[in-house]
């Protein structure tokens, strides 16, 4: 039985990671559940976008299964913890778009899979936290790295040395996150999002992630660089001549064969 449940609809899939009985704290099996079943929506011709969840209205994640790592030892939180950053890198270099729908506590590892989405919508009573200082370790699946480039270093070093929540407003301010809904209408703001997505040239999407991902790891000159070789490789594929010339005929083009 997997942990994380699929669902495909007009080139959206929705994974929800089930395991609310537990608020659904990440173990070894969920961390491989939601790597194969992320992998296997990007391999799909029939996924677009990708909206991620968590089950029950508590939590989206609300970390690592902490009974689990009691016992692990350096070598198993090294093993477990190189899994868990395989898992976010799986999600982060994703070619379609993956929207975090955080309904719930993001917490440790919940927080860290949340800033490996490349869109992040929160219910307002979802909080975000890396906590993992109380318990006298680190963040270990990217949270010390990705947390600075979203919410600047100054601020990524409070959250993390002190552990402490951050609400879902606090969170839209500093931003962690790009949208704030109530709790009813989280869905209905991903898929709308989606639905914009989908309007756009698949292959263009995916070439402007690739360059704003690689770009915030390089200097200037050699982003400026990615993006002009990736924005001239477009120009040689049918998606961009549909689009160009859909503009010059004053039509909507027709990205997807729909």
């Amino acid at each position: 039985m997997s942990f994380v449940l699929k669902e495909i609809s007009d080139q959206i899939a929705v994974l929800t990671i089930n395991r609310p009985d537990a608020l659904n704290a990440m173990n070894d099996k969920v961390v491989a559940d939601l790597e194969s079943t992320v992998q296997s929506c990007i391999d799909d011709k029939n996924v677009g976008v990708i909206i991620l969840t968590g089950a029950g209205d508590k939590a989206f994640v609300a970390g690592a299964d902490i009974k689990k790592m009691q016992s692990m030892g350096a070598e198993g939180a090294l093993a477990f913890g190189k899994a868990g950053q395989q898992m976010t890198l799986t999600i982060e270099n994703s070619p379609k778009p993956i929207i975090a729908a955080v309904n719930g506590f993001a917490l440790g590892g919940g927080c860290e899979i949340s800033m490996a989405c490349h869109i992040r919508v929160a219910s307002e009573s979802a909080s975000f936290g890396q906590p993992e200082v109380l318990l006298g370790i680190l963040p270990g699946w990217g949270g010390t790295q990705r947390l600075p480039k979203l919410v600047g270093p100054g601020m990524a070093n409070e959250i993390i040395t002190t552990g402490r929540m951050v609400s879902a407003a606090e969170a839209k301010s500093i931003g962690l996150v790009n949208h704030v809904v109530a709790s009813e209408e989280l869905m209905g703001k991903c898929f709308k999002i989606a639905n914009q997505i989908l309007k756009n040239g698949p292959e263009a999407v995916a070439q402007s992630l690739d360059c704003i991902q690689k770009g915030l790891g390089s200097t200037i000159e050699d982003g400026l660089a990615i993006e002009v070789e990736n924005f001239s490789k477009l120009f040689g594929t049918d998606e961009a001549q549909e689009g160009l010339t859909a503009f010059v005929e004053k039509r909507k083009p027709n990205f997807r064969n729909n």
